[in-house]
């Protein structure tokens, strides 16, 4: 099993893309350590977010219904 992890593919290194993945797996969990403590919940509150959000998606509504007309329709 490690040997095969050192051998290189026609797509460069497993070795490299599993440490590409375990570095975006540590990103998220980081990122959710930060995001459960109280103190940046309560600042996180008050900016807003949730409000950035809602007032986002019409804008992405609009893209997607015009990404769907110009596209031509696939079989």
């Amino acid at each position: 099993m490690a040997l095969e992890l050192l051998e290189t593919t026609a797509n460069g290194s497993d070795k490299e893309t599993l440490f590409a993945l375990s570095g975006v797996a540590m990103i998220v969990f980081g990122t959710g350590l930060i995001l459960s403590t109280s103190f940046v919940r309560k600042y996180m509150s008050q900016i807003g977010v949730g409000n950035l959000a809602s007032a986002a998606m019409p804008d992405i509504q609009r893209y997607f219904k015009l990404r769907a007309m110009s596209d031509p329709k696939r079989k």
